[in-house]
């Protein structure tokens, strides 16, 4: 099964995605796409680091996201992807990069064995932004969800901590 988790920030979709790994009773891989760049992020991550238990496997991979999925996919084996907005920041700025990796992630996603839960930030829903780096970014990661979501069994945006059932059936 291939998911997409959407919502903004702090709407409890990483919190979701963890809940659905562990109720899944397959072996865990978090794929991790953050680095620090500064005080703020490395607090963001050390939160994300606590929380997860101590049993599950951590793959770290900032921009080569389909070759991680590709080398830790396993049919008894959970991926969780936790984000892909980040992941999309790592690699925007060289165009080529973008290009190769993100036709790659989606290449590869539909082959892979196992279950694999994928998430991201949903930034579009707010006004135009006025930078055209920002206003790329927004839609670059626009236009990536709605490949994914063609894509994936199932689809959830959380607000509020509260999931809502975009594709799929319900947990």
């Amino acid at each position: 099964m291939k998911e997409l988790i959407l919502g903004g920030a702090r709407s409890g979709k990483s919190a979701l995605a963890e809940r659905l790994a562990r109720e899944s009773e397959l072996d865990i891989v978090y794929i991790a796409t953050a680095t620090a760049g500064d005080e703020e992020m490395a607090g963001r991550i050390a939160h994300h680091r606590e929380r997860r238990p101590a049993g599950w496997s951590l793959l770290e991979e900032p921009r080569r996201l389909a070759a991680a999925l590709r080398e830790a996919a396993a049919p008894d084996r959970c991926l969780l992807v936790d984000c892909l907005t980040l992941w999309l920041n790592n690699v925007i700025s060289d165009e080529a990069l973008f290009r190769r990796e993100r036709a790659a992630l989606l290449e590869t996603l539909p082959g892979l064995p196992g279950r694999v839960i994928l998430v991201s930030n949903e930034v579009g829903m707010g006004i135009v932004p006025l930078g055209e780096l920002t206003r790329k970014y927004c839609d670059e990661a626009g236009r990536l969800h709605q490949d994914l979501a063609q894509l994936c069994d199932r689809v959830v945006f959380v607000a509020a901590g509260l999931p809502l059932f975009l594709k799929g059936n319900t947990l």
